[in-house]
């Protein structure tokens, strides 16, 4: 999680202005990476919520999360009474949503005024060459329903669709802002590793299947591994904030 998602906790939460003693809720908090990034932030006197669909994802952020509030459900029906939170952060989550729309509008729901929407969508696949180039050998291996699965966390990268999609929700006046920055894996095996196992590819690729990935990303994406057999390549992504008047 790290590799993708540690650098743009502290920008999500810079673009909330996040204070002490506010109330956040981080929707789609997988591990937590986001939400224990907030709790630094407002304090002990502060109250923060991370929510996700996963099971599995909260056990993990309760493991290594205390003082937080750890809840199982989803985006399009938050189980909070209106107007319970200063800020609400999702952080790459929007993309998987069944209904963007109502969740956002879910997100709405949920502030006070004078409140903080901050949400993070990835660019285009195109922007981020690792990925579009990892999608194609996908695509290649494994054929277009793996391919798409790697693709979905881009679906959000034009930005004429991420704006438009604000606007349908209520968020018109939003301010939006490509900001750059680096996937960094230690290895391609690790790269590999982290798609299959644990983000977007499970349910495509078997134990075979991940070892013959390996081996031929190892051949194909060697321009994005360093001297010292690291992958770095970027990864940009767009942040939207909206505050509730």
């Amino acid at each position: 999680m790290p590799a993708l998602f540690g650098a743009w906790a502290e920008p999500l939460c810079e673009a909330a202005g996040l204070k002490p003693g506010q109330a956040v809720l981080d929707v789609a908090c997988g591990t937590g990476v986001t939400t224990r990034a907030a709790a630094e932030r407002i304090g002990p006197k502060g109250r923060i919520v991370g929510l996700d669909r996963n099971a599995g994802m909260l056990e993990v952020a309760r493991r290594r999360g205390s003082g937080i509030e750890w809840s199982q459900g989803l985006a399009e029906d938050l189980p909070f009474a209106e107007g319970s939170f200063d800020s609400v952060l999702c952080q790459f989550g929007l993309m998987f949503f069944d209904d963007k729309v109502q969740a956002i509008r879910e997100m709405r729901r949920m502030l006070r005024p004078g409140g903080r929407i901050a949400l993070t969508a990835w660019d285009d696949e195109e922007n981020s060459p690792g990925y579009a180039r990892m999608i194609e050998l996908i695509d290649e291996m494994f054929g277009s329903d793996a391919a798409n699965a790697l693709r979905a966390p881009f679906n959000l990268g034009q930005t004429e669709r991420f704006r438009s999609l604000l606007v349908e929700s209520g968020l018109s006046d939003a301010t939006t802002v490509t900001v750059s920055g680096s996937a960094r894996f230690a290895s391609i095996r690790e790269w590999v590793r982290m798609d299959v196992r644990g983000w977007t590819l499970a349910e495509f690729i078997d134990d075979a299947g991940f070892e013959a990935l390996v081996e031929k990303a190892e051949k194909r994406l060697v321009q994005f591994v360093g001297t010292d057999g690291t992958v770095e390549f970027p990864a940009p992504a767009h942040i939207a904030v909206w505050e509730c008047r």
